[in-house]
C-alpha cells in the first residue's frame, strides 16, 4: 500500500549529522579566540595556532559534509557509495559524486558527460563545479592533510625528505578572514551538489543562486583587506572596554 510517509533517515546518516554539528560548534570556537586574539594584538602569541585549527576543522567539515550527502535518504544506493568510496582520495570522492549525480539526473549511465550527452547548461555546470573541486576544494583538503600529520609549520613531500614550498606559502599566509571565506565557499559548493544529488528540480531552481554566491566568496578573497579586518575588530574592541562591556 503507498504512503506518503517520509522514509527515516538511517542511523549512520544520523551519525554524521551529529559530527558535522560538532564540528560547526569547533569551527565558531576557534573563530570566536581567533578574533579575540587578533582584537587583543595576539599576546599569547597563540593566533597562528588557531588558524591551524581553523583550517583543519574547515577540512574536517568538508570530508562529514560529503558523508552526510552519500547517506541522505533520497540519494545513493549502498551501491552506488560503494562505486563513490573506491576513489583513493576524498577530492576523487567528491568528483564521483558530482558525475554520479548528474548521471542520475539525466539517466545516462556509460556516455560522456558532455553537452551532445546531458545538456549544454548541464555539461557548463558539471564543468564548473569540477573546477572549483579540482582548485578550491582541492587545496583545503591537501592543507587539512599536512595538518592531521602534524605539520601545522614545514609540510612534508609525501617522502617526507623535503618541505613542500607551495603549500608551505599555503599554510603560512592564511589569515582568518580568508580562511572564513573559504568555509563559506566549501559551504555553498555543498549545498550545491546536494541539490544535485538529493532533489535535481532544486538544483535546477537554486544552481545560480548558489555558485553566485560561491563567485563572490571567490572574488572576496581576492579582494578584501586583510588590514582592514583587523583594524576593525581592534576598534570593536577599544570601544567596548572604553564603555565597560564585554571583550569579543
Amino acid at each position: 500500500m503507498a504512503t506518503n510517509t517520509p522514509y527515516a533517515p538511517s542511523k549512520i546518516y544520523r551519525h554524521h549529522v551529529a559530527n558535522l554539528r560538532e564540528l560547526e560548534l569547533a569551527i565558531g570556537h576557534a573563530a570566536r579566540i581567533a578574533r579575540a586574539e587578533i582584537a587583543s594584538g595576539d599576546p599569547r602569541n597563540s593566533l597562528r595556532s588557531m588558524l591551524r585549527l581553523y583550517s583543519f576543522l574547515v577540512g574536517a567539515w568538508a570530508e562529514c559534509r560529503l558523508q552526510k550527502l552519500l547517506h541522505e535518504t533520497n540519494g545513493f544506493s549502498e551501491k552506488e557509495r560503494e562505486v563513490i568510496g573506491q576513489a583513493k582520495t576524498q577530492l576523487e570522492q567528491w568528483e564521483r559524486t558530482v558525475d554520479l549525480g548528474f548521471r542520475k539526473h539525466h539517466q545516462v549511465w556509460k556516455a560522456p558527460l558532455i553537452a551532445k550527452n546531458i545538456g549544454v547548461t548541464h555539461a557548463a555546470r558539471r564543468e564548473a563545479l569540477h573546477a572549483v573541486l579540482s582548485n578550491e576544494l582541492r587545496i583545503i583538503i591537501e592543507i587539512r592533510n599536512k595538518l592531521a600529520h602534524g605539520q601545522w609549520i614545514y609540510p612534508f613531500n609525501s617522502n617526507g625528505d623535503a618541505v613542500e614550498p607551495d603549500k608551505h606559502k599555503l599554510i603560512n599566509k592564511e589569515n582568518l578572514q580568508s580562511l572564513q571565506f573559504k568555509y563559506a565557499l566549501v559551504g555553498y559548493l555543498a549545498d550545491t551538489v546536494h541539490d544535485l544529488v538529493v532533489s535535481p528540480a532544486t538544483f535546477e531552481r537554486d544552481f545560480d543562486s548558489h555558485f553566485n554566491k560561491l563567485l563572490q566568496v571567490k572574488i572576496n578573497l581576492k579582494t578584501r583587506s586583510y588590514e582592514k579586518y583587523r583594524d576593525a575588530l581592534v576598534r570593536r574592541r577599544q570601544k567596548a572596554r572604553a564603555a565597560g562591556k564585554k571583550e569579543i
